[in-house]
């Protein structure tokens, strides 16, 4: 959740900030009943501006320990109890509250044509349903929903000019276009099989090969992963915009290699992220 007068808003000598604004909007809406519908949606995004489990000023805190309270009484009155039954392509699945307090995952098969996914619910109160598809199916180009993503690879002295060979440096860069402010957001970008990330200080690294490395933006990430099969960069925040991040790997393998999408994403936020397919990238001996 976020607002256009982000920096203008940030004015905490006078106990005002963005998360104020945002829990004071929620308290509103709740007294003047209006935008029911997208209530539980504004909560959550006031909810995901914390940092660290809390909102950014004293102020704000209180006003949000109000505003959850209230939605609570509003949305929450009843106690869950009964059973919450899914069907599918005449599959049924059940959820008995009494058994399972704090919910369940109730999982089905993609049906074979398009049906209707029905949730009832037999008893007091009112649960929260998330409702999610999964399909292995691979991607062909690149999907953004919340993120878009260009990558593009540049040899550094290439033994061999316009193809890959084995000891060969490259370098990594990815650009990515957030369509609005996320906190908590991660970046993961899959490297072909034997190669080695360069810059880490491990022995037969080279940390002039990786001196070119940029970081383009308003974002510094809270954590870099150099693991075996991929780079990960951690941010606590990602303002509205784009960024650039590189990095320098060696490659060590011959072959051909098959690489997954490289994928941005929300962690708190699944249904933003942004995804790009990888080509095979041959490297010769």
């Amino acid at each position: 959740m976020g607002f256009s007068t982000e920096r203008s808003d940030a004015l905490w000598w006078l106990m005002v900030s963005s998360d104020v604004n945002a829990l004071r909007l929620i308290l509103y809406l709740l007294e003047a009943t209006q935008w029911q519908d997208d209530l539980p949606r504004l909560l959550s995004g006031a909810l995901a501006r914390q940092r660290r489990g809390a909102w950014d000023l004293t102020v704000a805190n209180a006003w949000g320990a109000l505003a959850v309270e209230k939605f609570s009484r509003a949305f929450e009155a009843a106690p869950v109890t009964g059973t919450t039954t899914a069907s599918l392509a005449g599959a049924d699945q059940r959820v008995e509250w009494l058994q399972a307090p704090k919910g369940k995952t109730l999982a089905f098969p993609w049906p074979a044509k398009g049906e209707d996914l029905a949730v009832n619910h037999d008893g007091t109160g009112h649960p929260w349903v998330t409702v999610q598809a999964q399909a292995a199916i691979p991607l062909k180009a690149p999907l953004s929903s919340g993120y878009r993503i260009t990558k593009t690879l540049t040899p550094i002295e290439p033994r061999q000019p316009g193809r890959w060979s084995r000891g060969d440096l490259v370098r990594v860069r990815l650009t990515i276009e957030a369509q609005s402010d996320m906190t908590w957001a991660v970046v993961s970008d899959p490297i072909p099989g034997g190669a080695s990330h360069l810059g880490t200080g491990l022995g037969r690294d080279s940390r002039i090969a990786a001196q070119g490395d940029e970081r383009e933006g308003r974002v510094w990430p809270a954590f870099d992963e150099r693991a075996f099969e991929a780079f990960r960069a951690y941010y606590e925040y990602v303002p509205k915009g784009s960024f650039v991040v590189e990095y320098t790997l060696r490659l060590n393998q011959s072959g051909r290699f098959q690489l997954p999408t490289t994928r941005v994403e929300a962690l708190y936020a699944p249904e933003m992220f942004g995804e790009l397919p990888n080509a095979p990238l041959e490297v010769q001996p």
